[in-house]
C-alpha cells in the first residue's frame, strides 16, 4: 500500500512539474506502480493475503470469547 501511495505522489509531482521529480523519466516515476502489482501478485499466489485475513479473524474471535468468559466470571485461558 505504501508503494501505491508513493506512486501516486510521484505521478502527481511529475504531472504538475514540481521539484526534481519533474526532470525524472516517466519510467522512474511509474516504477512504484509496477512494484505494487508484483507485490499483489506474489501475495495472492502464495496465500499471504488470505492467511493474514484468517489470522485477524481468529484473533478477533478469540478476543470475543475471552470477553464473554470474563463477563461470566471465568478467567480466559492463556495462550501456550
Amino acid at each position: 500500500m505504501y508503494m501505491l501511495a508513493l506512486g501516486v505522489i510521484l505521478a502527481l509531482l511529475k504531472y504538475l512539474e514540481i521539484g526534481p521529480v519533474a526532470t525524472w523519466s516517466w519510467w522512474w516515476v511509474l516504477t512504484p506502480f509496477g512494484l505494487t502489482i508484483l507485490w499483489w501478485a506474489w501475495a495472492d499466489s502464495t496465500g499471504y493475503t488470505k492467511r493474514k485475513a484468517m489470522e485477524k479473524m481468529d484473533q478477533r474471535k478469540q478476543e470475543r470469547i475471552d470477553k464473554h468468559k470474563e463477563a461470566m466470571g471465568m478467567r480466559p485461558r492463556k495462550p501456550r
